[in-house]
């Protein structure tokens, strides 16, 4: 089968380099194109050439939209979350699934410790500071918390929980973790529940896969755990937090701080987070570099190009 005959659906304008190799080397559809209302005839007018789908982390293989195309072969996502993927539906239909991890482990760990730095010392705070003018006319920024030495708790020590890990390390931070099963890092603390390891904790960092058994993995408890001085750092899946409780404890100063990548409802965040001088937000940025991106488009391409000459899929989930 030639490169150019594999219809792929690309679901959402991701990224630029990607959205244009896919067109230079394969025959592309671009969801978007169409109006939302009229997606379902789009979908049924190309159902019998469209045999991929790429999506992300907010737009992915829904069982709607697998059902929807008869001939899809394989979802390729640019990502490496794939909690938007009806994975047992692809499973079921003989559907390849890929993702992009690895790449991105550097950028989501660099993350991860820029937040909590950012957090404890009031970086985005004191910026803004400096620029309104108020050093000038009140005087000295208030004085922070240190960073170094603090005790981290991660979440998931997977790929990324693991870079987190020796980063943080580097600044004589003791490293505590939380997963299902214990590992063999005898310089690391296992704690068996998450509000063992939040009690235990300063900084508490989400950076596990998000499923059924993780969704609001930090709920009312582990925040009370953490308490009045600690801090979540969560560079997993907005869902991983109860927002409200996270919400109402950090304005009611349960809760020392937060450094959040991302959200429950994404692009909407909680406005009462907008207010809060204890908490640093950012857009979804934590695999949002030039050179991560450009791995991950590769690693899509990649794996398209495999799945078409009938090679091994270069990062395989189903």
């Amino acid at each position: 089968m030639a490169m150019e005959s594999l219809g792929v659906l690309l679901l959402h304008p991701m990224n630029a380099y990607l959205e244009q190799e896919l067109d230079r080397r394969f025959r592309l559809f671009r969801f978007w194109d169409s109006p939302p209302d009229g997606r379902a005839e789009f979908l049924r007018a190309n159902a019998s050439a469209i045999r991929a789908v790429v999506g992300n982390a907010s737009y992915n293989a829904d069982a709607a939209l697998i059902d929807a195309l008869p001939s899809l072969e394989i979802v390729a996502s640019f990502s490496v979350g794939i909690d938007r993927v009806d994975l047992p539906k692809c499973r079921e239909r003989g559907i390849r699934v890929t993702n992009t991890p690895d790449v991105l482990t550097d950028d989501v760990a660099d993350l991860a410790v820029g937040l909590s730095i950012a957090a404890l010392r009031k970086i985005p705070q004191a910026d803004r500071y400096v620029r309104a003018g108020l050093w000038k006319a009140k005087g000295d920024y208030t004085l922070t918390t240190r960073f170094s030495g603090k005790r981290v708790g991660i979440i998931g020590l997977g790929r990324i929980g693991l870079a987190i890990a020796t980063r943080v390390e580097a600044f004589d931070c003791p490293v505590n973790y939380y997963q299902r099963t214990k590992k063999d890092y005898p310089s690391y603390t296992y704690y068996p529940s998450v509000v063992e390891l939040a009690a235990n904790s300063d900084i508490l960092v989400v950076a596990c896969p998000l499923n059924e058994q993780t969704r609001h993995i930090v709920n009312r408890e582990v925040i009370e755990a953490l308490g009045p001085k600690g801090l979540l750092i969560n560079i997993g899946r907005g869902p991983h937090v109860d927002e409200p409780e996270l919400v109402s404890a950090l304005v009611e100063g349960r809760l020392g701080g937060a450094g959040l990548d991302v959200f429950e409802d994404e692009p909407n965040v909680p406005e009462a987070l907008f207010t809060l001088d204890n908490v640093v937000l950012v857009p979804h940025v934590g695999s949002g570099t030039h050179e991560t991106r450009q791995a991950m488009a590769d690693l899509v391409l990649g794996n398209l190009e495999a799945h078409v000459l009938k090679k091994p899929l270069l990062t395989p989930v189903v």
